[in-house]
C-alpha cells in the first residue's frame, strides 16, 4: 500500500490561499494535481461537479473537505493535493463547516491509496500532528509532518470501551437479522466511503470483530442492489438521502473521522 507522504507531493501543497467559493477552493486543490501531472482539467471539473450532484458530502468531518470523483482517463497517475485556505470556506454541510483544509485525490482504482488514506484519518484526529499541520508555513513543513505519521497513533480519547461479544440478534428499530456484513456508501465508491471504511475497520478491529464483519465500500448505484446481502449501510446525510429506501437500515455519519461516533452508531444498530 502507498504511503500518504508519497501520494502527496511537495509541489502539491498550497498554504493560505483564498477562495469566494466551494467551487473555487475544489478548483485550486484541481489545480495542483493538474500542475503536478497527476490529472487533467476535467477531473477538476468533475470533483465540482460531483459535489453538485450528490451535496457537500465530501465535507466529512469538521473544517475539511475531500474532493475527488470517479477514475477516467483524465487521471493520469494515483496522487493527492493539499490546501489550506486562509479564510474558511461554507461548503452547505450543516455539522461541518466551515471549511480551512482541502484535500483532493484523483485515484486510477480503488485500491492503491488506502493506506494513504488511513495515514491522512489518523492525521486528522490526531491532536498532536493537526496542530503541527496547523502551524506550519511552508509545502516542505507540511510534508515533513506527513513523513513523520507513522510515528503517531490515533487519538485514544475518541474511543470508547469495546463490547466483548459479536451482534448475533439486533433491536427492532435496527437491524433484522445479522448477515455480518456493512456497507460504506458514497457518490463515486472512491473515496469517501473508502475514508469510513478505514475508520469503521478501526472500530471493529479494537471491538474484536474486525475478523466477525466485513465491511465493503461502495456507490450509491451498486449499494440498491448490494444492501440485501448488508447488516445495515453507514453514509452521509446527502447520500442517505439520494439512497432512499434500500431495504436495511441507513446510518448516518456526520464525522467520518470519528471513531465515537462510529462506535455509538454500531451499539445503536446491533442494540449492545
Amino acid at each position: 500500500m502507498t504511503e500518504l507522504s508519497e501520494l502527496l507531493a511537495e509541489d502539491a501543497i498550497a498554504l493560505d490561499l483564498t477562495a469566494e467559493t466551494w467551487e473555487d477552493a475544489i478548483r485550486l486543490a484541481g489545480g495542483l494535481l493538474e500542475s503536478t501531472g497527476v490529472a487533467e482539467a476535467a477531473y477538476t471539473r468533475a470533483m465540482v461537479d460531483s459535489v453538485r450532484d450528490n451535496g457537500p458530502y465530501i465535507v466529512l468531518a469538521p473544517g475539511f473537505a475531500f474532493p475527488h470523483a470517479r477514475p477516467s482517463s483524465a487521471v493520469r497517475r494515483t496522487g493527492m493535493a493539499w490546501v489550506r485556505l486562509a479564510t474558511p470556506v461554507e461548503f452547505g454541510s450543516r455539522a461541518n463547516d466551515p471549511v480551512t483544509l482541502v484535500v483532493a485525490l484523483a485515484a486510477t482504482d480503488s485500491s492503491t491509496h488506502q493506506q494513504a488514506m488511513v495515514s491522512l484519518a489518523t492525521l486528522l484526529t490526531d491532536d498532536e500532528l493537526r496542530a503541527r499541520l496547523d502551524a506550519a508555513t511552508t509545502p516542505a513543513e507540511v510534508h515533513a509532518v506527513l513523513r513523520s505519521e507513522n510515528d503517531h497513533e490515533a487519538d485514544k480519547s475518541d474511543q470508547a470501551e469495546a463490547p466483548h461479544d459479536p451482534p448475533r440478534e439486533a433491536s427492532s428499530s435496527g437491524v433484522a437479522r445479522t448477515r455480518d456484513h456493512i456497507l460504506t456508501v458514497c457518490g463515486n465508491g472512491l473515496g469517501t466511503s473508502l475514508f469510513l471504511k478505514n475508520t469503521l475497520e478501526q472500530v471493529l478491529d479494537r471491538w474484536g470483530w474486525g475478523g466477525l464483519i466485513s465491511v465493503e465500500a461502495t456507490d450509491t448505484v451498486s449499494a440498491r442492489g448490494k444492501a440485501k446481502d448488508a447488516d445495515l449501510i453507514l453514509t452521509s446525510g446527502e447520500i442517505a438521502r439520494a439512497l432512499g429506501e434500500v431495504g436495511v437500515p441507513v446510518v448516518v455519519i456526520e464525522n467520518f473521522t470519528s471513531q465515537k461516533e462510529i462506535d455509538a452508531a454500531l451499539r445503536g444498530s446491533y442494540d449492545i
